[in-house]
């Protein structure tokens, strides 16, 4: 079980981009899907998690409002937009499957399976 994160890049402070989530070898629509981040120095940070019932999604406090989860199963892929974006939001941004309710989301220990992450660089 493996995913895959793309659609990093370099944005100016305010910008957007969207990130997407996607997985080859199994359906993602069957499990929780949950973003976190890791900057250099810094602790890994729980961001968003979608639940694979309902798509409800909960979000850590740091990025409510301005990120947005969603999942768009036929295409088996996992979306986080980012907006309003802030020169502290740069790091590698990885997508996993979450083992716990979404809700904990910021439960860093609960991510099950990830893959290779993508860079976002928020900077004028």
């Amino acid at each position: 079980v493996q995913l895959q994160a793309s659609g990093g890049g370099l944005v100016q402070p305010g910008g957007s981009l969207r990130l997407s989530c996607t997985a080859s070898d199994f359906t993602l629509g069957d499990y929780a899907i949950a973003w976190f981040r890791q900057a250099p120095g810094k602790e890994r940070e729980g961001l968003a998690c979608i639940s694979s019932s309902d798509g409800s999604a909960d979000y850590a406090d740091s990025v409510e409002g301005r990120f947005t989860i969603s999942r768009d199963n036929a295409k088996n892929t996992v979306y986080l937009q980012l907006n309003s974006l802030k020169p502290e939001d740069t790091a590698v941004y990885y997508c996993a499957t979450y083992l716990l309710s979404c809700r904990f989301v910021t439960t860093t220990q609960a991510f099950g399976s990830w893959g290779q992450g993508t860079l976002v660089t928020v900077s004028s």
